[in-house]
């Protein structure tokens, strides 16, 4: 069977930092797994590896069955970034932003047709974002910037998304409008692998969970995961302390 997602003993450094040490984990189409961890655990760098952004050192990333610049040319794969990985001072309206989702799509002229405005036109809906998508795009709230990144990912038809961090420092509005949106999106297929903090949010959001710490130390139920036993792999022995 071809996951959707296949990362196989992954390594990667920066320098003479690890970020990653053989780091494994799977997830299948129709799955919302949170992959949880301290900061500095290789969360990023996980999602920027399964991009194509990061080459390891050592290890395979498949996505869908094949490498990830490959998924990522027929826009298979689908980024959230967090906040501070934006220049917000950019340009760009909302509306801008999401039709950047269509690039893939676009034939040699590179110019959105029908099809192209429609499917945006339908993501800014379902973010609840229409009325705000000629604004520039760094005059958005902090929830509202995520929706308009998640309504990128919509717009371009990803069958694997992935958020670093999308309900830190947003409003309840708009994790609830991207909770909602992420298990309708698993509901039709999808795959979505989401970092978060918010350990009390992890069971309506996720029907898996991963604990990251260079590499997956626990990959189970999110009751599972969120045993304190299992949390002081990552966070230490007080798990009381954990945010």
């Amino acid at each position: 069977m071809t996951h959707a997602l296949e990362v196989r003993d992954l390594h990667v450094s920066y320098g003479t930092v690890r970020a990653l040490d053989g780091a494994s984990l799977t997830l299948d189409h129709g799955r919302v797994c949170g992959l949880v961890g301290v900061n500095g655990s290789g969360k990023s760098t996980l999602f920027k590896c399964v991009m194509g952004v990061v080459r390891p050192d050592a290890g395979t990333v498949l996505v869908d069955g094949t490498d990830p610049a490959a998924a990522r040319r027929r826009g298979a794969v689908g980024y959230v970034p967090q906040s501070e990985d934006v220049d917000w001072t950019f340009p760009l309206s909302v509306r801008d932003v999401v039709m950047t989702g269509r690039y893939g799509h676009l034939g040699l002229t590179r110019r959105p047709g029908r099809a192209d405005h429609a499917a945006v036109d339908e993501a800014l809906a379902r973010v609840e974002l229409t009325d705000l998508a000629d604004r520039q795009i760094g005059r958005l709230s902090g929830g509202q910037r995520k929706r308009a990144f998640v309504a990128r990912g919509l717009a371009q038809g990803a069958t694997v998304l992935l958020l670093d961090e999308p309900f830190a420092g947003v409003d309840k509005r708009s994790e609830a409008t991207i909770t909602r949106l992420l298990r309708e999106l698993a509901a039709a297929g999808a795959a979505v692998l989401v970092s978060t903090h918010d350990l009390h949010a992890l069971p309506a959001l996720a029907d898996e969970a991963a604990l990251l710490h260079g590499h997956v130390l626990v990959h189970g139920t999110p009751q599972d995961v969120l045993r304190p036993e299992n949390l002081a792999l990552a966070f230490g022995s007080d798990v009381r302390e954990v945010p």
